[in-house]
């Protein structure tokens, strides 16, 4: 860093930001692979860099459980040009994650995604404005009679930010809802906490929500903000690279049944 900072003949401050970015950010790696492809294993889906497994950072096999999602993630390696930029990896970074965090701590991943769920964003309605109210319930209410007609479970809403303590019925039947298999619950576990909300995540998951009915769903209230007192540009940024996850989770939703 010193090095950095105080460059032979160069006299000028270095900018702050670009040396936290520097100090912060490694250097990306060069492509060096001609062909990402897939191949089929006993356990999986392997991807391949010209013919050479691909690592996680915990030196597991990358691999996905149908050809499909493997072929996905292999798209974005091939999609890789003159460096290997994870932040337009989504699918990888997930799959890494399920691989490397989820598959060994899933009693761990389900209880986080419980602790949503005593909490949901669905259950924390505003009564004013009187059309902020009406978009929510016509975001939410869907989700909440789609959670009492086919998981039994009946929830409570309430205006304002104050706790309010859910039926043990309810999350006990919502809970059973959650996925064992690791792949479905790494996903589900990215769209509960990028939507906040586990019944969204969970509806997205059973195919009663399209990925842009739950994402539009969570936004409801900063859509409401933004009509009224103008866009943010850094925000919907922000916005945009998350969806960019969230449709990774979505993919491995849809493709790990």
């Amino acid at each position: 860093m010193r090095d950095f900072l105080t460059q032979a003949g160069n006299s000028e401050v270095p900018d702050p930001m670009k040396v936290a970015q520097h100090a912060v950010r490694p250097p990306l790696r060069k492509r060096f692979y001609q062909r990402a492809d897939v191949e089929e294993r006993a356990e999986g889906f392997q991807i391949v860099l010209d013919g050479r497994p691909v690592r996680t950072p915990s030196r597991r096999l990358l691999m996905a459980p149908t050809a499909a999602l493997a072929s996905d993630i292999a798209t974005e390696w091939a999609a890789q040009r003159d460096v290997i930029d994870p932040a337009t990896m989504p699918l990888t970074r997930l799959s890494n994650t399920i691989i490397d965090g989820v598959a060994d701590h899933a009693q761990e991943i389900a209880a986080e995604i419980e602790k949503y769920l005593t909490t949901d964003l669905v259950f924390y309605r505003s009564d004013i404005p009187a059309g902020l109210a009406e978009r929510q319930a016509l975001a939410w209410d869907p989700v909440l009679a789609w959670a009492s007609r086919e998981l039994d479970a009946d929830f409570t809403t309430t205006c304002g930010m104050s706790f309010v303590a859910q039926p043990e019925a309810a999350l006990k039947a919502a809970r059973a809802a959650i996925p064992g298999n690791h792949w479905r619950l790494g996903a589900l576990h990215a769209a509960t906490t990028l939507m906040g909300s586990t019944l969204l995540a969970l509806a997205l998951a059973g195919g009663v929500f399209s990925l842009d009915q739950a994402w539009s769903a969570a936004h409801v209230d900063e859509d409401w903000n933004m009509e009224q007192w103008g866009r943010d540009p850094i925000a919907l940024d922000r916005r945009a690279s998350r969806f960019a996850e969230m449709q990774a989770a979505a993919a491995v939703l849809k493709a790990v049944s």
